[in-house]
Order: C-alpha cells, then structure tokens, then sequence
C-alpha cells in the first residue's frame, strides 16, 4: 500500500493526544446516526406516502435534497475539521439531526416535510463518515486504518440494527410515532457521546511532504484526483441507487415488506464482515488496483440482483455479498486521500472527493425511482446500474498517479 506518513510522528497525533473514548462513542453514534436519519426512510416511505398520499417520486425527492445539502455543506466542514477538531462540529449537527427528525415526524404538508429533510442534510455532514474519519485520521496517525475499519465495522450494523426495528416499530405506530421515538433515541445516545467523549486536544497537522503550504495546492486539479473523484461518483451513484432500491426490488418480486427490511439489514450485516477484510487487501494491493475490483465487484452483485429473481436465500446472500463489497468501499473512499496525498489537508481534500460522490447519491435515490418506472421496474434499472459501475472501474483505473 502507497501511504505517507512524513511528520506524523511529531504532531502530538500518538497515543497520549488520544482520547480514550473517541472510538467507542464514534462507533456507537456512526450505528445510530445513520441507522435513524438514512436507514430509516427506505423502510418507513411506503408507510409515509400511503398515509399522507404524497407520491413516493415527492418524498425520495426530499430525502436526495437532504444529502444534496449534505454534499454542500460537507466542503466547509472539512476545513473547520482540519483548524478545529470534530467536537463542536459534531455535537451540533446531532442536535440539528434531533430537530430535523422530530420536523420530519410532525410536518403536516409536503414542503414542510422537505424543508426538514433539508436540515437533516446539514446534520448529515457534521456527524456521518466524514467528521469521523477526520478526526480518527488525525488522533491515530498512522494507525489511522485499524481505527477506520473499527468504526466502520459498528457503522456497517446501521441497517443491520435499525432497518428491523424500524419495521417492527412501523407495525405497532404510525410513521409519525415511529420517527418520534427515534428522535429520542438520536438525542440520547449522539448528543451526550460527541459532547463528552470528543474533548481530547486537536493536533497539530503534520507536515505536507510537499513542503509548507496554506492549502492542498495543485492536488485537487490534477488528473489522478479528477479521475479517481469522476470514478467513485460514479460508483456513488450505483451504490446509493441499489441501497435505496433494493427494498422496493425484492417487493417487486414477491417478498413482504418486513422480509425486505431484513434483507437490506443483513447487507448491513455483511458491510461489516467486509470491513475486516479490508486492511488484508490494502497490504497485498496497490491502491488503483483495490479500487478498480471492488467497483467492479460491486458491479457484479448490482448485475446480480437484476438477473436472478429467487429463491429468497439467494437474494439474501446476493445481498450480503452486496454489503461486503460496500463494506470496502466504504474504506476506499475513507484512505483515498491519505494513501494518495497524506493527511495534511485530509479534511478539505476529502471534503473536496466527498462532494461530488455525496451529489450522486443525493440524486440515486430520485433518479432510481425515476429509471425504474420509465424503464418498467426495478431489474431493468438493476442493470443500468451494473453499468455505470463498470463505467466506474475504467476510471478507476485511469486515477493512478505516475
């Protein structure tokens, strides 16, 4: 694995500038944060749109607003995590993430439901991935992976824990009551975690290799980095589709509501079987090759979903295999910038990769739908899916640097 760690050894980013808490909270509010404010909408929006009549093209259209501003705001964020540390940043957006829930829950029309989606969205930039790899990135050093991977292994179980009990909840309560309990659950566990365990003093940030510099320099405009940003937007868009889909998919063919639930949780399942593989693959690939098969991959599990309609363990172990290619993904995108350019401006350049791959994904969940319908359902959307991924991998490929 190509890594730089020039300066690390001497930015205080060693075990005593470690908070020893860091890694436990972050693991448990990655879980809930994404489990109640992503997760939660594809098992809950066929309730909501029968209940309220809004059409499902409406609110898929509000939640892609939501990670659309999560896009936006995300470049911002990234610099204030490089001068300040993730303490303020992250125990605000979960504050912001509770009122925007609690909007969602209690909007009595359409664009109130929106415009709480849209706040979601800024609560989504300053608690998911991208705070947490900062700030582990910078207090870890150059053991940096062992702590991604953790983190990401508890944030794999996201689907996995809350996608059931989401279903399980939306048997017994209405939508409303469902995400009014959630909210409550977001309070509790994110708000006091990312206050109390994130207190730790920020480090200093190592050397660039490149010598002194107030910013990433040339790096953003260079061909690797424009090729690997066009490559894992790209793949974004696939994922994001196939996650948001895979639900209305397997309804498609058959399965009840609960049945699919369960089956997207245990691709969350498999995220995180997948994750442990992950720091085994960097060893024995080079970072363009890693990145070229797992996209490719995750295009062979899309191609999967569009060509075998059962029996319901196939699709289920389908979607395993699915989350574990996610799972490394996931971690792709996290050591992007660190195994490529260092770690000096890693929240601005990684804000700078995140944006555009967040706007694909902004935008899967309401094109998806769109693809489906005009194409005539879910597999043949499946398939296009598959493409673009294969699409993704040969500019992948393209993104080594010479």
């Amino acid at each position: 694995m190509t890594d730089v760690h020039a300066g690390e050894a001497a930015t205080g980013a060693g075990d005593r500038s470690r908070p020893r808490a860091a890694l436990p909270a972050l693991c448990a509010t990655q879980i809930t944060s994404w489990g109640i404010v992503y997760y939660a909408f594809p098992v809950l929006n066929p309730q909501i749109t029968a209940a309220t009549g809004w059409s499902e093209t409406s609110t898929t259209a509000a939640f892609s607003g939501a990670l659309l501003v999560s896009a936006l705001t995300g470049i911002p964020v990234g610099r204030i995590l490089d001068r300040r540390g993730p303490r303020a940043v992250m125990t605000s957006g979960s504050l912001i993430g509770v009122v925007a829930v609690l909007a969602i829950a209690y909007a009595p029309n359409l664009p109130v439901f929106a415009a709480a989606w849209l706040l979601a969205g800024v609560s989504m930039a300053a608690t998911f991935y991208q705070p947490a790899f900062a700030a582990l990135t910078r207090w870890w050093g150059e053991q940096r992976v062992r702590a991604l991977t953790t983190v990401t292994l508890a944030g794999g179980l996201a689907s996995t824990a809350f996608a059931p009990l989401t279903a399980t909840l939306a048997e017994h309560l209405s939508w409303r009551s469902t995400y009014t309990l959630l909210a409550l659950l977001l309070a509790l566990v994110t708000v006091p975690a990312h206050a109390f365990a994130l207190r730790a003093p920020w480090p200093p940030a190592p050397a660039s290799p490149a010598g002194p510099t107030s910013g990433p320099g040339p790096v953003p405009r260079s061909r690797p980095f424009l090729m690997l940003t066009a490559a894992l937007t790209l793949n974004g868009f696939a994922m994001y589709a196939v996650v948001i889909a895979l639900v209305p998919l397997l309804i498609s063919r058959g399965m009840s509501s609960s049945a699919a639930a369960w089956a997207l949780g245990l691709g969350g399942a498999g995220q995180t079987l997948g994750r442990t593989l992950y720091a085994t693959l960097a060893r024995h690939t080079g970072v363009t090759t890693r990145t070229v098969v797992l996209i490719t991959l995750g295009g062979i599990t899309t191609a999967a979903f569009a060509l075998i309609t059962g029996p319901f363990p196939a699709l289920v172990g389908i979607a395993v295999a699915a989350g574990v290619v996610r799972g490394n993904l996931t971690l792709l995108q996290a050591t992007a910038v660190s195994d490529r350019w260092g770690t000096t401006h890693y929240g601005r350049l990684s804000g700078l990769l995140a944006a555009p791959v967040t706007v694909a994904g902004a935008l899967a969940p309401f094109a998806g739908a769109a693809v489906a319908r005009e194409m005539g359902g879910y597999p043949a959307l499946f398939g296009l899916l598959a493409g673009i991924s294969v699409g993704a991998g040969v500019l992948g490929a393209a993104s080594a640097k010479r």
